[in-house]
């Protein structure tokens, strides 16, 4: 059972990289992932350091992409989630 965790995934990523923490960013994808029985390892993980929206509370907030390393699209409802804010 995974264990339950009040912030996002993209809140917990940016905090990494706001922390001086980036290295272990793609690891902490990488176990979100395997919680949603997806194999990490067909995924190429890249980030995107972005100004946040207006009212966030933040300064910057990083966007995570997904691709697929076989060249098929990553599922929108994936893509959505792993960026989900709230």
């Amino acid at each position: 059972m995974p264990r339950f965790n009040p912030y996002t995934l993209q809140m917990q990523i940016t905090r990494m990289f706001e922390q001086g923490q980036s290295l272990f960013a793609v690891m902490k994808v990488q176990d979100w992932l395997k919680e949603r029985n997806e194999d990490p390892n067909a995924y190429t993980i890249q980030f995107h350091q972005k100004p946040a929206p207006p009212g966030l509370g933040e300064v910057m907030v990083v966007e995570i992409e997904l691709q697929r390393k076989d060249g098929q699209p990553v599922d929108s409802w994936l893509q959505q989630e792993v960026n989900r804010h709230s």
